[in-house]
Protein backbone atom coordinates (compact mmCIF):
# COMPACT_ATOMS: atom_id res chain seq x y z
CA UNK A 1 0.00 0.00 0.00
CA UNK A 2 1.10 3.37 -0.72
CA UNK A 3 1.29 6.59 1.69
CA UNK A 4 0.65 9.09 -1.29
CA UNK A 5 -2.75 9.35 -0.56
CA UNK A 6 -2.28 9.91 3.25
CA UNK A 7 0.09 12.47 2.23
CA UNK A 8 -1.77 14.20 -0.35
CA UNK A 9 -5.05 14.13 1.72
CA UNK A 10 -2.74 15.67 4.83
CA UNK A 11 -1.67 18.49 2.99
CA UNK A 12 -4.57 19.52 1.90
CA UNK A 13 -5.97 19.35 4.65
CA UNK A 14 -3.57 21.55 6.58
CA UNK A 15 -3.63 23.98 3.55
CA UNK A 16 -7.66 24.15 3.28
CA UNK A 17 -7.86 24.68 6.88
CA UNK A 18 -5.31 27.67 6.95
CA UNK A 19 -7.41 28.79 3.55
CA UNK A 20 -10.75 28.72 5.73
CA UNK A 21 -9.28 30.47 8.50
CA UNK A 22 -7.14 33.27 6.90
CA UNK A 23 -10.95 33.95 4.39
CA UNK A 24 -13.65 33.47 6.99
CA UNK A 25 -11.26 34.05 10.46
CA UNK A 26 -12.61 30.17 11.10
CA UNK A 27 -11.00 28.80 14.11
CA UNK A 28 -12.54 25.48 13.86
CA UNK A 29 -11.66 25.17 9.90
CA UNK A 30 -8.22 26.06 11.46
CA UNK A 31 -8.34 23.41 14.19
CA UNK A 32 -9.45 20.76 12.13
CA UNK A 33 -7.52 21.07 9.01
CA UNK A 34 -3.88 21.44 10.99
CA UNK A 35 -5.36 18.34 13.52
CA UNK A 36 -6.43 16.13 10.78
CA UNK A 37 -3.72 17.16 8.06
CA UNK A 38 -1.60 16.10 11.40
CA UNK A 39 -2.91 12.61 11.86
CA UNK A 40 -2.92 11.99 7.51
CA UNK A 41 0.42 12.91 8.33
CA UNK A 42 1.67 10.97 10.82
CA UNK A 43 0.04 8.09 9.44
CA UNK A 44 1.47 8.63 6.12
CA UNK A 45 4.72 9.07 7.36
CA UNK A 46 4.71 5.67 9.55
CA UNK A 47 3.65 3.65 6.69
CA UNK A 48 6.20 4.85 4.68
CA UNK A 49 8.91 3.75 7.28
CA UNK A 50 6.98 0.56 8.20
CA UNK A 51 5.89 1.69 11.47
CA UNK A 52 3.49 0.19 13.46
CA UNK A 53 -0.18 2.20 13.76
CA UNK A 54 -0.12 3.80 10.11
CA UNK A 55 -2.82 2.07 8.95
CA UNK A 56 -4.70 2.93 12.05
CA UNK A 57 -3.89 6.46 12.24
CA UNK A 58 -4.83 6.92 8.22
CA UNK A 59 -7.95 5.22 9.09
CA UNK A 60 -8.60 7.37 12.01
CA UNK A 61 -7.85 10.38 10.15
CA UNK A 62 -10.35 9.11 7.81
CA UNK A 63 -12.99 8.79 9.84
CA UNK A 64 -12.98 12.33 11.38
CA UNK A 65 -12.63 13.99 7.77
CA UNK A 66 -15.71 12.04 6.77
CA UNK A 67 -18.15 13.00 10.10
CA UNK A 68 -16.78 16.30 10.38
CA UNK A 69 -17.64 16.66 5.89
CA UNK A 70 -20.94 14.65 5.84
CA UNK A 71 -22.97 17.16 7.51
CA UNK A 72 -21.75 19.85 5.54
CA UNK A 73 -21.77 18.07 2.25
CA UNK A 74 -24.95 19.39 0.29
CA UNK A 75 -23.70 22.83 0.57
CA UNK A 76 -21.19 23.16 -1.51
CA UNK A 77 -18.54 21.25 -3.87
CA UNK A 78 -16.04 21.89 -1.24
CA UNK A 79 -17.35 19.59 1.65
CA UNK A 80 -18.65 17.36 -0.88
CA UNK A 81 -15.62 16.76 -1.99
CA UNK A 82 -13.43 16.61 1.42
CA UNK A 83 -16.57 14.09 2.05
CA UNK A 84 -15.18 11.80 -1.30
CA UNK A 85 -11.83 11.97 -0.23
CA UNK A 86 -12.33 10.92 3.03
CA UNK A 87 -14.59 8.07 2.17
CA UNK A 88 -12.15 7.04 -0.87
CA UNK A 89 -9.23 7.16 1.79
CA UNK A 90 -10.95 5.10 4.44
CA UNK A 91 -11.87 2.57 2.06
CA UNK A 92 -8.32 2.33 1.09
CA UNK A 93 -6.73 2.15 4.26
CA UNK A 94 -9.22 0.14 5.54
CA UNK A 95 -8.81 -2.85 3.07
CA UNK A 96 -5.54 -2.63 3.61
CA UNK A 97 -5.82 -2.79 7.43
CA UNK A 98 -7.96 -5.86 7.29
CA UNK A 99 -5.56 -7.42 4.71
CA UNK A 100 -2.87 -7.33 6.79
CA UNK A 101 -4.71 -8.42 9.95
CA UNK A 102 -5.82 -11.64 7.80
CA UNK A 103 -2.71 -12.48 6.97
CA UNK A 104 -1.20 -12.30 10.80
CA UNK A 105 -4.20 -14.70 12.16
Amino acid sequence: MSAYPAYIIGGLSIVGGVAGFARRRSVPSLVGGVTVGLLFLYGADAIRKGAPNGLEAACAASALLLLSSLPRATKGPVPATLALLALGAGTYYGRAYFALRSLHK
